[in-house]
């Protein structure tokens, strides 16, 4: 299986790491699989993966700081990173940094492998018939100010004049729907 197409998973979640590892290996993926950010930058400059599956959070760090890694231990690697907690900001950042898709979980196989595909055409976005709601704008908010902060949540509830609890609580909260 040695032409197999070279896949790193990154996700500190070991049975989903495990799962979609088995997943992407049964559909002819040389799968190999980090738990946290050292192993994935040890395992990025060993097997130079062409693809790479990351996610957003990796034990309280950013997975987007492993873009920059990935794409140095091979320019033409395809990155798709996965997140619970989807906002505008963090997908825009992910696409700035050189991801190539970014997805909210829960997804599936199917959707990632199309994400890889550099063939397929873009993904029409709906635009929405009423604008967000107020709540949306909050979390969208949250989340820019909390990035550029660099997930420091104290800083960031200084910059939004809020209690560092009271955001706390905002963000353990899943994301409203528009």
């Amino acid at each position: 299986m040695s032409d197999a197409p070279t896949l790193l998973v990154i996700d500190d979640d070991p049975q989903f790491n495990r799962v979609l590892a088995r997943a992407l290996a049964a559909r002819g993926y040389a799968v190999s699989k980090a738990l946290d950010i050292d192993e994935a930058r040890r395992l990025a400059e060993e097997c130079r993966p062409a693809y790479a599956v990351l996610d957003l959070n990796i034990a309280g760090e950013s997975g987007l700081a492993l873009i920059a890694p990935l794409l140095a231990a091979n320019p033409a690697c395809r990155i798709v990173v996965l997140t619970g907690y989807a906002s505008i900001a963090t997908a825009v950042e992910a696409i700035k940094l050189g991801a190539a898709h970014y997805l909210a979980k829960p997804t599936d196989v199917d959707a990632i492998l199309a994400a890889f595909d550099t063939q397929a055409a873009p993904t029409p976005i709906a635009v929405a018939s009423s604008p967000l709601s107020v709540n949306r704008l909050e979390w969208e908010h949250i989340q820019r100010v909390l990035h550029e902060h660099e997930g420091n949540i104290s800083a960031t509830a200084r910059a939004l004049n809020m209690h560092r609890r009271t955001l706390q609580r905002k963000l353990m909260k899943r994301p409203v729907k528009r």
